[in-house]
């Protein structure tokens, strides 16, 4: 089905020309439907003579269609026509190893801080992963090590990440975690890490733990009472932030002259010399 989507209202339409923005439902799609902490695909759905991009993906009230926000950029999008849905490769790739990420951190958190941590909720997107669970203090930076150690090393093995349809029975014999809250029906999804971690999940995850490239902490704070927020990369986002670390760190050795082995003790020596400047121009004044 087509609808049209004036003033943010959709109105039923038989055909979309070039600009205008709707929704175009479908029974089947390639788009990940935005859900369990997965952020929506993106992408573009062409047709013969014409093309529109898709910025989103959402499941119909009633979870049997799919509805993409589609804007079309060229030609006439009809009921009729015949479609390619298209999804960015990377886009998804990082998806991918972001939610993979997810439950190997899930997984780590839970060896190095104890079975009693509980997830408070997560973000998958392809820049970054977030992860909030229940803590009664904070982590140490030796237990983040330690889970990042963990993790990259889940990643190194390169092992296969498999993806099962089956009962809710065997999924709870299988020892698969579940969320308090979180809706399962009879038939459910479990992600399997052997040996590692297995979890209820319906979301985009890669074929092997190799793919990740690598994982990341860039943050673990407190978010409110008995509450942590961990935020981390993987895959290409691990490079690039390798990639911005080193010029950075380029930058600051050129100014300050020294190699970047040197930098902290030149760096706590200005600031000292520093502090001794404002005492004697204090005095002074």
């Amino acid at each position: 089905g087509l609808f049209r989507l004036e003033g943010g209202v959709p109105s039923a339409a038989e055909s979309l020309p070039a600009g205008a923005e709707g929704l175009l439902v479908t029974d089947r799609t390639v788009f990940y439907p935005e859900g369990g902490g997965q952020v929506t695909d993106t992408g573009s759905v062409a047709w013969p003579g014409g093309r529109a991009a898709v910025t989103s993906a959402r499941k119909s009230a009633s979870g049997r269609f799919v509805q993409h926000h589609v804007k079309v950029e060229q030609g006439t999008l009809s009921k009729d026509a015949p479609l390619a849905l298209e999804v960015s490769e990377w886009t998804r790739r990082r998806t991918q190893a972001n939610h993979t990420g997810t439950h190997l951190l899930h997984a780590a958190l839970r060896k190095v801080l104890g079975e009693s941590v509980r997830q408070m909720g997560s973000l998958v997107a392809p820049d970054r992963l977030r992860f909030d669970y229940a803590a009664t203090r904070a982590t140490t930076a030796d237990e983040i090590a330690e889970i990042e150690r963990l993790v990259n090393e889940q990643v190194l093995l390169d092992t296969p990440v498999t993806k099962v349809v089956t009962s809710m029975d065997e999924a709870k014999a299988k020892g698969a975690m579940m969320f308090f809250g979180e809706k399962y029906g009879e038939r459910v999804r479990v992600v399997d890490v052997p040996g590692f971690s297995t979890e209820l999940c319906g979301g985009c995850h890669v074929s092997r733990t190799g793919e990740i490239g690598a994982f990341k902490v860039l943050s673990d704070r407190g978010l409110a009472a008995g509450v942590r927020r961990i935020e981390a990369i993987t895959s290409l986002g691990a490079v690039e932030r390798l990639t911005r670390d080193e010029q950075i760190l380029g930058e600051l050795s050129e100014t300050a002259q020294v190699t970047a082995e040197e930098l902290p003790g030149k760096l706590r020596d200005l600031l000292s010399r520093l502090r001794e400047s404002e005492k004697e121009i204090a005095k002074l004044k």
